[in-house]
């Protein structure tokens, strides 16, 4: 059973935890469907991530692998089983200043996120949060993704 997401619902309990690890998402499944399914909706489909037989022939990975956007596509989804901001009149997402793949995920793999919330930013109309993301694989070995994540509270 996943932990329910950690509360950081006002600006002073986000300040509290600044440079502190404060959550870990829950486990997201990165099967072959999921690869094939977002292949078709970016019209990415490199043999790499489709061809079973070819990339188990020709990759490095011993089979297919996910999109390092994929893995991207899945922050907003992590943390929001991770961390409740509670209510706010609109949150976006408003892109990453950093983003890091170490390491592929095979298809079959199970990933989730740890989430640093690295700064607090008030702005004229806004707050903005800094997270550190570092995306892991269920079978170890280094990071899937590493990225600085930014969104803004309204």
């Amino acid at each position: 059973m996943d932990a329910q997401p950690v509360l950081l619902d006002t600006i002073p309990a986000l300040e509290a935890v600044v440079g502190r690890e404060v959550a870990l998402s829950r486990w997201f499944t990165i099967d072959q469907a999921r690869i094939s399914a977002f292949a078709d909706v970016t019209d990415d489909h490199q043999w790499i991530h489709l061809d079973a037989e070819r990339a188990m022939r020709e990759s490095p990975y011993g089979g297919t692998v996910a999109h390092g956007f994929l893995t991207i596509a899945l922050l907003p989804a992590m943390l929001a089983s991770a961390v409740s901001l509670g209510t706010a009149r609109l949150t976006v997402n408003y892109g990453c200043n950093k983003v890091r793949f170490p390491a592929a995920v095979p298809a079959g793999s199970r990933i989730r996120g740890r989430f640093t919330l690295q700064a607090v930013e008030p702005l004229a109309d806004c707050t903005q949060l800094v997270w550190l993301v570092t995306m892991e694989n269920e079978a170890g070995g280094k990071p899937v993704c590493v990225a600085e994540f930014v969104m803004r509270r309204y």
